[in-house]
Formats: structure tokens, C-alpha cells, sequence
């Protein structure tokens, strides 16, 4: 039937013309696209350059199930801490100097994987000298009750107490219930009068 319609054919060198100018305009439009998204791209990416001797953080899998460096959950750090660069193994890849605590994982990371430290590591605070508890708070310890008071709501009276804490920034001063103290702190009311 096609035949009997008479379509135009291509045959011979007309059909390779064609067919070179549909890929040179297919090669035109694709470069033109590979191009405007390579702008866009280009926007929002920073070359990151280290030398060695810097110090960076690094980051931890995101992913979820996959465990490394002991931590774990939603609230897990992004960055576990600083480490110091000792060579440039290529143009993206960087090694660490790892502690024997890492000693599972392999030294040699991405430059997508690292950040730059803008902090001073000496200035690190060492985790032995915090007393975290439970919870995380802190742990300080009271060194004498100054005042008491009865504080007075609408139906009912409670005692409190200013108390001093051993704080690692200074002297610190809080109103706290008498009666939690004293659950709490024992040898601090046994010296009342």
C-alpha cells in the first residue's frame, strides 16, 4: 500500500545527507544542554584544595543501618572530629592520620568526605576531664547552701535553697527545692543548726 501512495524515498547519498545532518543537529542540541546544565552545576560547586598538615573534620555515612565509628541514630554527628592530613594520594583523594581507635577503617577519604577546620585542635577540651551523667548533663558538685526562702503558690508552700556549685566556668548560683537536695546532697544539711 505504501507504494501505491507514492511516499518519497530516500535512496542513495540523499538518505546518508539526511541522516548526517539529524545527528549533527542532535550532537548540537545535546552539547547545548550538557552546557546549561553544567552552568548551573558549576554555581554551586567550590573547588576544595588541602595541603599537607591541615586539619579537617570528617564526615560520617549518613546512611541509615550502616554503623561506623560507634555512632548511630537521628541525632548522630555529621562530622565526627578533626584530623590531620599527612599526604595527597590524587587530585580528590586525601590520607588521614587516624588513631588506633579507627583501626577498621581505611585512612584514605574524599574531598567530599572532608571539611575544612577553621578552629585551632589544640584547643581541644579532653572528653576524661568532663563527668557526664546518664542524661548528659553535667556533673557538678554543690559546695554550700547560702540562703532559704519558702516560696508561697496558691495553695501550698515550698522551701528552697540558693545554692553554690563547683562549676568548671566559676561560681555558679541556682535556686534548687530543699527538699530534692537533700535526697540528692545528704551531707550538705547535715551541718544545720
Amino acid at each position: 500500500m505504501w507504494a501505491e501512495v507514492e511516499e518519497g524515498q530516500l535512496i542513495g547519498p540523499e538518505l546518508v545527507q539526511e541522516t548526517t545532518k539529524k545527528i549533527s543537529q542532535i550532537k548540537d542540541r545535546l552539547k547545548a544542554a550538557r552546557d546549561r546544565q553544567k552552568s548551573y552545576a558549576n554555581k554551586k560547586r567550590k573547588p576544595l584544595e588541602f595541603s599537607v598538615g591541615d586539619h579537617v573534620l570528617l564526615k560520617v555515612s549518613p546512611w541509615k543501618g550502616v554503623i561506623r565509628f560507634g555512632k548511630k541514630g537521628k541525632l548522630a554527628p555529621r562530622f565526627v572530629r578533626t584530623f590531620e592530613i599527612i599526604e595527597k594520594v590524587g587530585p580528590v583523594a586525601y590520607r588521614l592520620n587516624l588513631p588506633e581507635e579507627f583501626n577498621g577503617v581505611n585512612d584514605t577519604f574524599h574531598v567530599s568526605n572532608l571539611k575544612k577546620c577553621l578552629t585551632d585542635p589544640t584547643l581541644q577540651v579532653p572528653l576524661n576531664e568532663i563527668q557526664v551523667d546518664a542524661k548528659l548533663n553535667f556533673m557538678e558538685e554543690p559546695v554550700e547552701i547560702l540562703e532559704r526562702k519558702i516560696k508561697k503558690l496558691k495553695r501550698s508552700r515550698i522551701a528552697i535553697v540558693k545554692v553554690w556549685w563547683n562549676s568548671k566556668c566559676g561560681p555558679e548560683f541556682t535556686w534548687e527545692r530543699e527538699d530534692q537536695m537533700k535526697l540528692k546532697y545528704p551531707h550538705l544539711f547535715s551541718a544545720d543548726k
